[in-house]
């Protein structure tokens, strides 16, 4: 059976919907009942962020050395992102909070996975399980990462003022968060969650669109989050793409192109 461009290897259903894994030209995605991909991997290099949003979301490395302490990560999809920080950062740990206990099944058996002492996998409503622990896990997290999404877009309940502050106050105070946002700049959703993310983070926040893509990625840091020089960041930038082979010499250049208004807050000339 072909469907999207690509030979279906799997289908299944749960109460939200279709689930399938498709294939094309080597390479494995996840999808949602429709054409967008939720998550996409290269057979031939597993390991290898293949989407390019997903590539986006590690410019979190531009102003953080590492990752030694606990992140959160809300929404699984295939798992590119967090089999990438275990992957990458030995002494992690790792929370994930996945809606659909399909989805981590899928993640486990079609896109690799692992069963890691250093992850933990939670089936809830993500928004929920971080309004639910302001108190028990404040200032816990050095990063989250948020990317939850269904069929039709950012999932409804995490598109509210309420989680962005309940996430800043699960963050260290040197935290930061790092979320996907789906739809462009035009968007009225995008910008309702820039206005939300501008306020509960004192407008110290950024942003970098995805080229040729929908997608644009926030990054928001906590109030005692180092304000880099543009100097070290550009130095900052050619060490990682070397090390990675991610494009984050571009990325910063993006940055500093489409954040005027805000860029001094957290970075200085």
């Amino acid at each position: 059976m072909y469907r999207y461009e690509g030979r279906v290897i799997h289908e299944s259903h749960d109460d939200d919907g279709i689930l399938e894994v498709v294939e094309s030209d080597g390479v494995r995605s996840l999808h949602f009942g429709s054409f967008p991909r939720q998550s996409s991997m290269l057979l031939a290099e597993p390991d290898k962020l293949y989407l390019n949003y997903v590539r986006a979301m590690t410019s979190w490395l531009l102003f953080k050395p590492t990752l030694d302490d606990e992140a959160l990560i809300i929404g699984l999809g295939g798992g590119s992102l967090t089999k990438h920080l275990l992957h990458h950062f030995p002494d992690c740990r790792l929370k994930v909070v996945e809606y659909r206990e399909s989805v981590v099944k899928i993640a486990r058996s079609h896109f690799g996975l692992p069963l890691d002492p250093r992850l933990k996998v939670i089936i809830d409503d993500g928004a929920k399980y971080v309004r639910q622990r302001t108190e028990s896990q404040s200032e816990q997290y050095s990063l989250m990462f948020v990317d939850a999404f269904d069929h039709e877009g950012m999932a409804p309940s995490i598109s509210n003022h309420a989680f962005f502050d309940a996430c800043k106050m699960l963050l260290k105070k040197d935290g930061m968060l790092v979320i996907n946002l789906w739809g462009g700049a035009g968007n009225p959703l995008f910008k309702q969650v820039a206005l939300w993310l501008g306020r509960t983070f004192d407008w110290r926040i950024l942003f970098l669109p995805v080229p040729d893509r929908g997608n644009i990625i926030g990054l928001a840091f906590n109030e005692e989050a180092p304000i880099h020089s543009m100097k070290d960041l550009r130095t900052r930038a050619i060490i990682l793409e070397q090390i990675y082979q991610i494009e984050f010499i571009s990325y910063l250049k993006e940055i500093a192109k489409h954040n005027a208004s805000v860029l001094s807050n957290s970075i200085q000339k």
